[in-house]
């Protein structure tokens, strides 16, 4: 598989990183229709789909560098956003393991893994990372097995261990979150971590995601969208650092709300490992400025009717209560009452 990269970009200070053509084109645009509500929405995550996003196992994109460099600046400044309980070191090399083989297949050019028995060699080219280790061995590893790899992988990642006919999220990977805090979450079970969620319990859906979930079988990863709104191309939009981001949400005004404000997309999958049981759930962000969204017409026009039209009870808890008018009024002076195509936006092919 293809994979062009860009030099290291910031997610913080001065915000540098931009999406390229290809970068919009490829975005996972989530809206099939013109308006929203809570779904399960989950398919089997197998190649192909609307956008190349899909293609493989683990997606990634041009942003690679950046997003790693800036995963390394959250964890140096609290380690506590990778936590793993010591019960699940089977998962930690199940991870491991999948990860490094999925990224080897897909993108052969830019990491290598050979075996010999249990000793491994990964080589990752952009990163500059050759190592040789003992599988199942983690004193031959720089760091625990979940965060060496997870290190090197753009998106967030849990681990959910099942048991008692529930899921508990008791390990992860968390640097790039969307207002939600691993260090809390940990030890919470399934409908515990998303009592949050407005509307979508009264409906059930939790409730079929779970059992859904409980019956996921190795071998057959399953994958959903969800989306948010972010004042700049930030990753790290964590409670623990809200002092930080929160005042450039109260900064959004109509004169910026293009440049600086996001659609966020989270493409989820979950995968059954093979050891452990367990489940590894991983969150691939994607950010997209408002600006660059408009460039595709069917995509401002669908997202200024669903804005417009969303329930406000999951307007509050998306996040865009002080600034909602300002995203309808820029996005509907790209709306020309033309009708959007049916299906999934991102099926455009040109700028």
């Amino acid at each position: 598989m293809n994979l062009i990269l860009k030099p290291a970009e910031t997610y913080r200070g001065d915000y540098s990183v931009r999406n390229s053509d290809a970068a919009i084109l490829r975005f996972p645009f989530p809206f099939p229709e013109d308006s929203y509500m809570y779904s399960v929405n989950i398919e089997p995550h197998v190649p192909g789909g609307p956008s190349v996003a899909y293609d493989a196992a683990f997606d990634l994109d041009e942003h690679y560098i950046g997003e790693c460099a800036d995963r390394a600046i959250t964890l140096a400044d609290d380690p506590m956003r990778c936590i793993v309980m010591p019960h699940l070191i089977d998962a930690e090399w199940d991870t491991l393991e999948l990860l490094m083989e999925s990224l080897a297949k897909d993108y052969p050019e830019q990491f290598v893994l050979t075996k010999d028995g249990a000793v491994w060699h990964w080589v990752n080219h952009p990163l500059g990372i050759d190592q040789k280790f003992t599988f199942g061995d983690a004193t031959t590893l720089p760091y625990p097995p979940f965060e060496f790899i997870t290190r090197q992988v753009q998106g967030d990642f849990t681990l959910q261990d099942q048991r008692d006919n529930n899921l508990f999220v008791e390990g992860g990977m968390v640097t790039a979150q969307a207002d939600w805090s691993l260090n809390f979450d940990a030890g919470m079970s399934f409908m515990e971590w998303h009592a949050p969620v407005p509307l979508a319990h009264q409906s059930g859906v939790f409730e079929r995601a779970l059992a859904y979930l409980l019956r996921l079988q190795y071998g057959k990863p399953v994958r959903r969208l969800n989306w948010t709104l972010t004042a700049n191309p930030r990753l790290d939009t964590s409670p623990e650092n809200y002092p930080i981001w929160g005042p450039e949400k109260a900064a959004i005004t109509p004169e910026n709300v293009g440049e600086r404000l996001c659609l966020r997309v989270e493409l989820q999958t979950l995968t059954r490992l093979p050891r452990s049981n367990a489940i590894l759930f991983g969150i691939r962000g994607y950010l997209i400025r408002l600006e660059e969204l408009t460039r595709v017409k069917k995509w401002s026009r669908r997202m200024h009717r669903l804005i417009r039209d969303l329930h406000p009870d999951i307007a509050t808890y998306k996040g865009m209560s002080g600034y909602r008018q300002t995203i309808i009024d820029y996005l509907g002076s790209f709306d020309d009452g033309a009708p959007t195509s049916s299906g999934t936006a991102s099926e455009q092919t040109s700028l």
